[in-house]
């Protein structure tokens, strides 16, 4: 007993530490349990995280806070999944409930974006790092490589994370055992729940349902959600305005944690903190079952010849597309001089001292952020 409660508490404090630091999306937060939990703590093996990113990029809801999941499952067993998930999410939803509360009051928020400047290309050097490390694992043939390369320029020029992650699983799936002259294919198709809100007042109900919806149908990357809020929240029911969209997307941004937090923020916007809450209920619920299903579905994928090679070509299109991020978001900060100085320091320092914590570089890089700022 008190060696499940130890690993319950392990699994809390982790979590809820990255709750407060991680910034920069989930590939950043990806990274950041990557080196927690494989290099540092070492709960599992690269091979084992790999292939719960890998499957958790098949099922809707937000991947970061899906993995903090999977981890705590693996270290303390399913309270260990349900205390993962809550310790990452909590913090993030108070933040932004609390900047939500002085948006709704004051409408607008204090000017703390000097604080976060440095962050954004802090964390580059971290995906960097990551994606390096967990590339060692799943380009394991020539094979593996062009498929995570194509992956990765297929999803700089635009193409739906979800629909690569699958297309290239099915695609490689069958290269791969054609090649190696497998027999017994198995297919599956994704399934997909619609929910529709059933009530056209704004009452938690509907506000719970219509996150619900959004939660359900929401794959690849969590900033697709402003997407979906447009589409359901601003143009179909006409609960938000533009303008309040984009403050809510901005203050997802200033948040650690999970960027779905957004869901919080204009959940206080139509309803108050019963409103802020009900949606992050409806945003994040669905991830803790369908994790739970995932958990006891990765060992079956592994153990059928066809869909491990499955599996393996996933893996690799994961880390085709954490490159493909940091890319994206390295070419946008390029054309800043200070945020490319930083960006190259991160990288530099990621690579060079592989000891340092992930959280001295984020906060090394905002407060060198702020200080080049105030130049």
């Amino acid at each position: 007993m008190n060696e499940k409660l130890q690993k319950l508490k392990e699994v809390f404090f982790l979590f809820f530490k990255l709750g407060f630091i991680a910034f920069g999306g989930p590939a950043a937060h990806i990274s950041m349990m990557e080196e927690e939990v494989v290099s540092k703590r070492k709960w599992m093996s690269r091979q084992h995280f790999l292939d719960m990113v890998g499957a958790t990029n098949l099922i809707p809801g937000p991947n970061s806070t899906q993995m903090t999941m999977h981890c705590g499952h693996v270290r303390a067993g399913w309270l260990g999944l349900w205390v993962a998930g809550l310790s990452f999410i909590i913090p993030a939803v108070f933040f932004t409930l609390v900047l939500a509360i002085i948006y709704g009051e004051y409408g607008e928020v204090p000017a703390i974006a000097p604080f976060f400047f440095g962050i954004k290309p802090a964390v580059i050097g971290i995906i960097f790092s990551a994606a390096f490390k967990l590339g060692k694992k799943a380009f394991k043939t020539w094979h593996l490589i062009v498929l995570g390369c194509i992956i990765a320029i297929l999803s700089l020029l635009g193409v739906d994370e979800f629909l690569l992650i699958l297309g290239s699983g099915i695609f490689g799936m069958i290269w791969l055992n054609l090649i190696n002259k497998q027999e017994n294919l198995f297919g599956f198709a994704p399934l997909i729940l619609l929910i529709k809100p059933i009530a056209l007042a704004i009452s938690n109900k509907s506000i719970f349902l219509s996150f619900l919806k959004i939660a359900l149908v929401l794959f690849g990357s969590g900033y697709v959600l402003i997407a979906y809020i447009d589409a359901e929240l601003v143009e179909k029911l006409g609960w938000l305005t533009k303008q309040q969209l984009l403050d809510a997307i901005a203050m997802g941004q200033f948040t650690p944690g999970p960027v779905l937090t957004t869901a919080t923020f204009v959940g206080y916007q139509l309803n108050g903190i019963a409103g802020a809450l009900w949606a992050s209920f409806g945003m994040f619920l669905p991830s803790f079952f369908l994790v739970g299903l995932l958990v006891k579905l990765i060992p079956l994928l592994r153990k059928s010849v066809w869909l491990s090679k499955f599996l393996d070509v996933v893996n690799a299109g994961a880390v085709g597309i954490m490159i493909a991020i940091s890319l994206k978001l390295g070419y946008e900060l390029a054309f800043d001089w200070r945020a490319a100085i930083l960006m190259a320091l991160s990288i530099i320092i990621a690579f060079k001292f592989k000891k340092i914590s992930s959280f001295w570089i984020i906060i090394g890089g905002s407060v060198f952020g702020y200080l080049l700022m105030m130049i």
